[in-house]
């Protein structure tokens, strides 16, 4: 097993965050809906849609738990691999079925730690409102019994965007549910709440 505190180093995340949560509160201007619904301890993994590089902002502004989020590699040879590697991000390489970056994110959990993760598996730049979901995230909470948090991300990073929406669910569990059963159950709680911001936005 890998052991988190040997290999995941995260004291910038400490650092950065006052500094640059504010900044970008304020530039961005998120609204931020049911964040309560994420767990104040215990092991949980934060799933939800991905368009945009910055969509893991809005999920980090919105709790004081320090989130691990599982990156694709490439963000760790450019030259920002000096930030992701200190804020404790897991670098993912997405050729391969990646039992190095899973086993990290295993041990996080059995820490009682918190993992971020988009379970598209990438962006979505196409014209369909969600990607078919990869079946880590589940898997991971049914072999850690992690509470799965959903959330739906809608709008525009604008400066002082009138749109821009991060709507948290409520937590749960795979339990005795399948894997493809906990997919299906977690890609349509993400689907409603970004609905659920549509519509807000809509009637409003």
């Amino acid at each position: 097993m890998v052991k988190e505190k040997k290999v995941l180093k995260d004291w910038l995340y400490h650092v950065a965050k006052p500094i640059l949560g504010p900044i970008f509160k304020f530039y961005y201007n998120p609204k931020i809906i049911g964040k309560e619904n994420i767990p104040k301890n215990g092991a949980i993994i934060i799933c939800g849609n991905h368009k945009h590089v910055y969509d893991q902002c809005p999920v980090l502004i919105s709790t004081k738990r320090v989130v691990h989020y599982m990156a694709k590699k490439e963000y760790f040879d450019g030259s920002f691999a000096w930030f992701f590697k200190r804020v404790g991000c897991i670098p993912v390489n997405r050729s391969i079925k990646d039992e190095f970056a899973k086993e990290l994110a295993l041990s996080v959990l059995r820490e009682k730690g918190a993992i971020g993760i988009f379970p598209e598996g990438t962006r979505n730049k196409t014209d369909n409102f969600l990607l078919p979901f990869k079946y880590g995230a589940v898997s991971m909470a049914k072999k850690t019994d992690s509470f799965l948090v959903p959330f739906g991300l809608t709008g525009d990073y604008k400066f002082r965007s009138k749109n821009l929406t991060i709507r948290f669910g409520k937590p749960f569990k795979v339990g005795n549910l399948s894997l493809d059963d906990a997919n299906e159950k977690l890609y349509k709680e993400i689907e409603n709440l970004m609905k659920q911001n549509l519509k807000e936005k809509k009637d409003s």
